[in-house]
């Protein structure tokens, strides 16, 4: 039985910037980018449509944001600063570690992240001990799609080659996590299951019940 975990929130806590389009000008004029006056404005605009329950990367509408004032700026130096302005330290919450082992006791396990920053899921999970504890690690910025949409859990279930029917997933958000029921998948939140306590709803655990909804 496979079993896939939120990130933040869930895995792991972290902090924000208080003003994302401030630390994402800050880190852009790090890296001798030229940030435009209005740039609060610009990093607020929508520069393109997108299709409902997609992902688009940040650093392509920070891009966007700066060309529509005038500004080319290289790929890399927006690419750095999007993760500098968002990569900020993350701690393991309490219970993770039971909840990963009593998980991998039933079969794969996973990660399933909305996140729009490159390498952000990645860089969190390194400092939290966990780069190694799991057999996928998908982020809508990868995938190209974010919970609650359907695409994003057949995504991670095909990486785990598993059925998304079959996923059981631990989340923090109802309104994202549980996008895994419209696939006859199970959710798990942790403000009703402590993650100590996962082993215990997982099948075979001692309180599971197979007629759950």
């Amino acid at each position: 039985m496979p079993t896939t975990f939120d990130l933040f929130g869930t895995l792991v806590t972290a902090e924000r910037p208080d003003d994302p389009a401030a630390a994402v000008a800050d880190a852009l004029a790090d890296r001798g980018v030229h940030v435009p006056d209005d740039w609060t404005a610009a990093y607020r605009e929508s520069h393109e449509d997108v299709q409902p329950g997609a992902e688009r990367p940040l650093p392509v509408h920070v891009a966007d944001a700066l060309e529509s004032r005038g500004v080319d700026a290289p790929r890399d130096a927006v690419l750095e600063a999007t993760l500098a302005a968002f990569d900020y330290p993350v701690a393991r919450r309490d219970g993770a570690l039971d909840a990963i082992d009593a998980a991998r006791e039933r079969g794969s396990i996973g990660v399933l992240s909305n996140c729009s920053v490159p390498s952000l899921v990645e860089r969190a999970l390194d400092r939290a001990g966990l780069e190694d504890a799991f057999d996928a690690v998908v982020a809508s910025v990868d995938c190209g799609w974010r919970k609650p949409d359907e695409r994003a859990f057949v995504a991670v279930a095909d990486a785990l080659d598993a059925s998304p029917d079959s996923l059981v997933h631990v989340g923090d958000d109802p309104a994202t996590d549980r996008g895994v029921e419209a696939l006859g998948g199970r959710a798990v939140l942790v403000m009703e299951t402590p993650l100590s306590d996962l082993g215990s709803e997982l099948p075979g655990g001692a309180t599971a019940r197979e007629d759950r909804p």
